[in-house]
């Protein structure tokens, strides 16, 4: 555990400005993941301001909520009066509802979020600067056997050691009598028993440096325990694991209420401790500490036995029920962590976002546990403690707001031909209505079309059959599924009238247009009749099915033909409640066949100008790339619930297809 700390990177921060140099130390902070994932942790620093009348008025800045250290900013900090905060802690109860509303209307700026469920904790701390992290190797001494005479023994009166109680104003009024009975000159840190650490001091580096040697010790004893290192013994795992993920997913999905998102990872790391023998026994113990527990449920699911689990769960939410007072309506069963010796684990989420961030979570757990276990054994806090947790107030309503769902979250898309033009549009749209996308292409570039945790860019030539399988096999690794395939990729031939027409050019445009789409139709089909949702394909046809033109014969009878397939397809699949809808477009120009060259010879061609050309339709309007995409999320949708087997035309009207 070394310090990150450099001068030189504060010699803008202006002497005095305590706000930037809070913001430098938390980033330092939350750029190691083991003492702050996801939001976890916070930091906050006490200053003097005037008020509106020029009155001095002691306010602390506090991190606020959904703000991650990592990147945190000096507005992610939320201004609360200091005085307000302590006269609180000296209250015999306050309830969470009420804590929160009290923090809320003392904050000295409207727009601030709101501040951690902490503040009256770091209020309470007689220091300028308080660091407060979630530091892996002090939760794995406090999770093993006598833990909290290890902390003792590693600290003496460095810091002070409080049992664990769940975050909010018990907690601080606890520690404001530890801090009054028990702080001395030596103390510079508190440790929260099964939870964290805390370091306090009179400037952003003091308290970060001493976050540093404080974490530094409990690593250092680890080592000296033999307690480090973790020896990978990785087991191999199914390579070929598409559909049992696929069916996984649903029967999640089945069981949660809503589609997900499930991520597999089969790092040697993760298939050593997923391959351990004592699995069972060591995984089910508990989280490491009760603030992932929404993340990752309380436990996670050993096997592919979702009923056993959602079981399992409904008996530890009637058993515990009783002491959470009115908390009665449970949580989706749903397991967040799948743990299985062939699979690996696999994450779930309602995004993609939030199957990473339990992975995330998990893969330090993981650590956690298997240190734990060199310790004397890994013990997590009982299940009461992590019922309070999993069904506290204020995490109910961290739930609520994360429970408006986009259109498509949890879903899946795949789309073919997807680096440029209509098929570059559709990953766009589909991004924004909330769905993963994996685009294919041919082009390179689709790798690095977008960086986010819910796209997958592949290359590949869709006429390759074997790829086209691993290409659904990735899919399924990434994302757990295929709920709506759209298929895009094709190829529009130079112009040659059939007499001249090469049968080479002739298969070449009938492999790719029409050939490739049944191969990916054929082997997607067991894919979408898992769609929790239902599967959707949406087939890019063109103009030339209703309307062929002369010099388009490849083009327009593999479309034509691709048309028909589409329409079987209609009849044969709606009984796995899979829909199948064609879209025609024309002259869609912004796209990579049609430069301005190309674009400005065809309107001379017909004597118009290039705006006329792009134009040259009944309704006098021009036809997007975006705007085609948009009817593909309409058709995947609920508006296309009920329908299957139909041709859309998006041409602006054309007049031969009228």
């Amino acid at each position: 555990m070394n310090s990150l700390w450099n001068d030189e990177d504060i010699v803008d921060i202006p002497v005095g400005d305590d706000i930037a140099s809070r913001v430098y130390s938390s980033r330092l902070l939350g750029k190691d993941k083991s003492l702050v994932l996801h939001g976890g942790g916070n930091t906050s620093v006490k200053v003097v301001e005037k008020d509106r009348f020029g009155v001095e008025e002691a306010i602390l800045y506090v991190k606020g909520s959904g703000w991650d250290l990592e990147t945190i900013e000096a507005e992610g900090f939320s201004p609360v009066r200091l005085e307000h905060l302590q006269r609180l802690a000296g209250l015999p109860s306050l309830s969470d509802p009420e804590m929160v509303n009290e923090l809320v209307t003392h904050m000295t700026r409207a727009t601030a979020p709101v501040p951690s469920v902490e503040a009256i904790l770091h209020a309470v701390i007689p220091h300028k600067y308080v660091d407060h992290t979630h530091a892996d190797a002090v939760v794995t001494i406090t999770n093993s056997p006598a833990g909290e005479e290890k902390i003792r023994r590693i600290y003496g009166d460095e810091v002070i050691v409080i049992p664990y109680v769940m975050p909010g104003f018990d907690l601080a009024r606890l520690c404001a009598e530890r801090l009054d009975a028990e702080l001395t000159a030596h103390t510079i840190g508190m440790v929260l028993l099964n939870h964290g650490i805390f370091s306090f001091g009179e400037s952003a580096k003091a308290s970060y440096e001493r976050m540093i040697y404080l974490v530094g010790k409990a690593d250092a004893y680890l080592r000296s325990q033999a307690a480090w290192d973790i020896t990978d013994d990785p087991t191999e795992h199914d390579r070929d694991a598409g559909l049992r993920l696929a069916g996984l997913r649903s029967r999640i999905a089945d069981a949660a209420g809503f589609p997900v998102i499930m991520h597999r990872h089969t790092d040697p790391p993760t298939m050593s401790f997923v391959s351990r023998r004592d699995l069972e026994s060591i995984a089910q113990q508990g989280p490491a500490t009760p603030d992932h527990v929404i993340r990752t449920k309380r436990l996670p699911m050993i096997g592919k036995d979702v009923d056993a689990y959602v079981t399992a769960y409904k008996a530890y939410f009637a058993e515990n029920e009783p002491l959470a007072k009115e908390r009665k309506t449970m949580l989706d069963p749903a397991p967040r962590v799948v743990l299985d010796a062939l699979l690996g684990m696999c994450t779930v989420g309602r995004s993609a976002k939030e199957a990473g961030i339990a992975a995330d979570i998990y893969r330090h757990t993981m650590e956690i546990i298997q240190r734990a276990e060199k310790l004397g054994g890994y013990r997590a806090l009982p299940a009461r403690d992590i019922f309070d947790m999993e069904y506290w107030d204020l995490e109910q309503a961290k739930l609520k707001k994360a429970g408006k769902a986009s259109r498509f979250a949890g879903e899946i898309a795949l789309v073919t031909g997807a680096a440029s033009g209509i098929g570059k549009a559709c990953v766009g749209a589909l991004l924004a209505t909330g769905a993963a996308v994996v685009g294919v292409d041919i082009d390179p570039g689709i790798e690095t079309l977008y960086t986010r945790p819910d796209y997958l860019g592949l290359v590949g030539d869709v006429t390759s059959e074997s790829r086209l399988k691993e290409v659904l096999t990735k899919t399924a690794d990434a994302f757990g599924g295929l709920d709506m395939l759209v298929l895009n990729a094709g190829v529009f031939p130079g112009g040659c009238r059939i007499a001249e027409l090469p049968l080479d050019q002739w298969r070449k445009v009938m492999a790719l247009n029409l050939d490739a789409n049944l191969v990916l139709m054929r082997q997607a089909h067991p894919f979408l009749k898992l769609a929790p949702k239902g599967g959707r394909v949406v087939i890019i046809g063109s103009k030339n099915v209703p309307a062929p033109g002369p010099g388009a014969a490849s083009y327009s009878a593999s479309k034509a033909a691709l048309n028909q397939l589409a329409r079987v397809a209609a009849l044969e699949w709606g009984g796995d409640g899979i829909r199948v809808n064609s879209l025609h477009p024309n002259a869609v120009f912004d796209t990579g066949v049609w430069t301005e060259a190309v674009l400005a010879a065809r309107a001379a061609h017909y004597g118009l100008s290039v705006d006329e050309y792009r134009r040259n339709n009944v309704l006098k309007t021009e036809v997007t790339s975006r705007d085609v995409a948009e009817l593909v999320i309409q058709m995947c949708g609920p508006a296309f619930a009920k329908t299957t087997g139909a041709q859309v035309p998006v041409d602006g009207g054309n007049d031969r297809v009228i």
